[in-house]
């Protein structure tokens, strides 16, 4: 079922909510309220990501999406067959930014939580947004702007609870690879180093997070990509190693173990989104690899801006 309501209200729309949920006989078990800020060319991608999240997560969600050139507040309301939850599209005009806040307040899911979502541009203090202070997690996308380095950079300086961003998400199959290889297999790390292409927002917050937890020096080393390509752990008696020169299967180099190979393909972005709507608390450790990140671009260790987009940003 899919209604268009043209120079519109919050009242008129959730009014429309309710309607429908009567007429098709739905609307509990919804989990919670995801707010999608992007822009209109984004919008196809953050659309289809977040409907494919919500057959997951059941939810409302919510897109907004701006247009500078429009009068009145449009709305798209679609429920029912094939569409998890409730999905509202506004379409906000330029004079209608500003209130965000009151604008989207009454279409919130009562007594639930809500999480918000930039899946490309997003503002510089995520808590202080007028979408981001309806939220308790706060979800950006650093590959998805044209500078993901200054991107991540933003995102650690202005760092709140319940931020996170999908840079980390990425890191997830490398992170539990390479815990589990040390759990299985103790050993004193004594150095490592991170191997990926130039201005790789994902490998320096993978640098960093190995600095922090391993509490060694950690070397940043280029390659032609795509992405990451390789993550080796220098220990007194060996190499741990995961190398993905492929972007899709990796070697599992452990010392004194056979190589293995494992599956680590690049994930898209369907799965990252519906990865962190899995989590409801703030990730204290995607903040401590956040200030791990700052203190090495202040030490020269880390870039901090790049001069064009790394498409290979996983």
């Amino acid at each position: 079922m899919i209604t268009e309501l043209n120079d519109t209200t919050s009242d008129q729309i959730l009014s429309e909510l309710e309607k429908a949920h009567r007429a098709e006989g739905s609307g509990s078990g919804m989990v919670h309220t995801l707010l999608v800020a992007c822009q209109a060319v984004s919008f196809e991608r953050a659309f289809a990501a977040a409907r494919d999240a919500a057959r997951e997560h059941p939810s409302r969600v919510i897109l907004v999406v701006e247009n500078p050139t429009q009068q009145g507040l449009d709305a798209r309301v679609q429920l029912g067959e094939g569409v998890p939850g409730d999905i509202v599209t506004l379409t906000v005009p330029q004079d209608l930014t500003e209130h965000l806040e009151t604008l989207l307040r009454p279409l919130l899911l009562p007594d639930s939580p809500v999480v918000a979502w930039w899946p490309g541009e997003s503002p510089t203090n995520l808590s202080q947004d007028p979408v981001g202070r309806l939220a308790t997690r706060r979800i950006t996308d650093a590959g998805g702007v044209d500078d993901p380095l200054a991107a991540l950079h933003c995102r650690a300086l202005n760092h709140s609870p319940g931020d996170t961003d999908l840079t980390w998400t990425r890191l997830t199959p490398w992170r539990a690879l390479l815990a589990a290889a040390l759990d299985q297999h103790p050993a004193q790390v004594l150095s490592a180093e991170v191997e990926a292409a130039p201005h790789n927002a994902p490998a320096e917050l993978l640098a960093a997070w190995l600095a922090d937890r391993l509490e060694v020096d950690v070397v940043r080393t280029e390659s032609a990509g795509p992405g990451i390509t390789g993550v080796r752990l220098h220990a007194a008696d060996g190499d741990f190693a995961l190398l993905r020169p492929s972007g899709a299967t990796a070697s599992y180099e452990v010392p004194g173990q056979p190589r293995r190979t494992v599956a680590l393909a690049r994930r898209a972005m369907n799965a990252l989104i519906t990865e962190e709507l899995r989590h409801a608390a703030p990730d204290e450790m995607f903040e401590d690899a956040c200030q791990e990140y700052l203190r090495r671009a202040e030490t020269g260790l880390a870039r901090s801006s790049s001069p064009r987009r790394d498409e290979t940003n996983r």
